[in-house]
């Protein structure tokens, strides 16, 4: 083999070792742009899984900022609404109250609700002796029925006639008055108790509101004042509708006396509408 045939068998070889050595290198370019790739393609799905978690994570503080301003905003108008109800409740009760003062202005029906109310507390004592209290204004009107009382009484309940003490001591307080606006009033009725005190049964006209105002508090409640008090409070009630409650308040601070009236005597009244 000469020298030309050497030179171009090196030549051969060198090309071919080129030429592999250029696949190689493609090779490899290809293999790193693909991992080049996935890598990248890793990264930014972790970068944009990073963003919407943070995302979420903002998205559920707003929600819950949102709703616990909402139970906020809900409370207050709850609080209100009852402060709005508690008001009117007063109101009423207040109304009631007054109105009970004519009552002791009639003196003939007043002397004969006195009977009634004198006979009703003997039933609920059974006791044979007694102790009265009154208002000192309605001392003469007491003393004047306490004998048909005590007949009455002994007749439905089929014992003897008890012995009734009237209290000329101790009073029940007077009606208010200008100059006793604020202090303790009650506007008619009597007191009975036992000899011992141990028993205490308070037929007051005050008290008989009371007893008739807690019977009939959730009825007025829930029929007559939520509603109305919801529309107040979110401003949805149109002025008509306000004219027409108000003239059905009244309606119900009447009936509201009637119905203390009548628990006193234990009457019987049609429900309150």
């Amino acid at each position: 083999m000469n020298d030309a045939d050497v030179s171009k068998q090196i030549q051969q070889m060198v090309r071919f070792i080129r030429q592999e050595a250029e696949e190689k290198a493609n090779e490899i370019l290809v293999s790193a742009e693909e991992e080049f790739n996935i890598e990248k393609l890793q990264l930014v799905e972790a970068e944009k899984k990073k963003i919407r978690q943070e995302y979420e994570r903002k998205e559920k503080q707003v929600q819950v900022r949102k709703k616990i301003e909402y139970s906020m905003q809900l409370n207050a108008s709850r609080i209100k609404v009852l402060q709005a109800q508690d008001d009117m409740v007063n109101s009423m009760k207040d109304g009631a109250g007054k109105e009970l003062l004519n009552v002791s202005q009639n003196h003939h029906h007043y002397k004969d609700l006195l009977k009634d109310l004198i006979v009703q507390s003997l039933l609920r004592l059974k006791e044979p002796a007694v102790l009265l209290r009154c208002r000192k204004d309605d001392h003469h009107l007491v003393e004047s029925v306490l004998s048909s009382a005590k007949d009455e009484y002994a007749e439905k309940a089929k014992v003897f006639p008890p012995e009734i003490i009237v209290d000329h001591t101790v009073y029940l307080p007077p009606p208010p008055s200008k100059h006793n606006d604020h202090g303790l009033f009650c506007s008619g009725g009597v007191v009975l108790a036992s000899r011992d005190g141990k028993i205490v049964f308070e037929n007051s006209l005050d008290a008989r509101l009371d007893v008739a105002f807690r019977k009939k508090l959730p009825e007025i409640v829930f029929e007559n004042f939520l509603d109305a008090c919801l529309d107040i409070v979110f401003c949805k009630t149109l002025p008509e509708e306000v004219i027409s409650y108000r003239k059905k308040s009244s309606e119900i601070v009447f009936k509201m006396k009637l119905a203390a009236l009548a628990f006193a005597c234990d009457l019987e009244l049609p429900p309150l509408n």
